[in-house]
């Protein structure tokens, strides 16, 4: 009777280990993937000069002649199609660097993927943030069509 006891006491905590271990991959599972087709809307401001040639937050160097972001959540090499809100323009954007750091912006836009929208001169934009891929692993053939 013990030993029965044992058993099952065995098996409830085996049980019990793999559900918790199966809900918590489900929690843990690639929180990025969630992201994907998700709609934002909101400001974006852009940034170049002084900061071409830095090093971002990813570690590469910025370059405002291509079309990448600044975002704060956004996993680096999420590709992001930005929308201008006024004028229906769009480019897609490769995440390279965190920001913006300002409360009322969603996103920072390179100094090409600005003008693409034309919102260089006006600086801030309303624009629609739609999540394209957010497990983007090939940078270099993102920056050869991105560009």
């Amino acid at each position: 009777m013990k030993s029965q006891q044992k058993l099952f006491k065995g098996v409830r905590k085996l049980i019990l280990f793999f559900l918790l271990l199966g809900v918590s991959s489900l929690l843990v599972a690639d929180a990025d993937s969630v992201l994907r087709g998700e709609i934002y809307y909101g400001y974006a401001s852009w940034y170049g000069g002084k900061f071409n040639g830095r090093k971002t937050s990813s570690g590469e160097r910025y370059n405002k002649h291509k079309l990448t972001a600044a975002h704060n959540l956004f996993p680096f090499n999420t590709l992001v199609r930005v929308t201008n809100t006024r004028n229906n323009k769009s480019v897609v954007v490769r995440i390279n660097d965190r920001g913006p750091f300002s409360k009322d912006r969603i996103i920072d836009l390179s100094e090409k993927a600005a003008h693409k929208l034309d919102g260089k001169t006006q600086g801030i934009i309303h624009v629609r943030l739609q999540v394209l891929k957010d497990d983007f692993q090939g940078k270099k053939i993102a920056d050869k069509r991105l560009t």
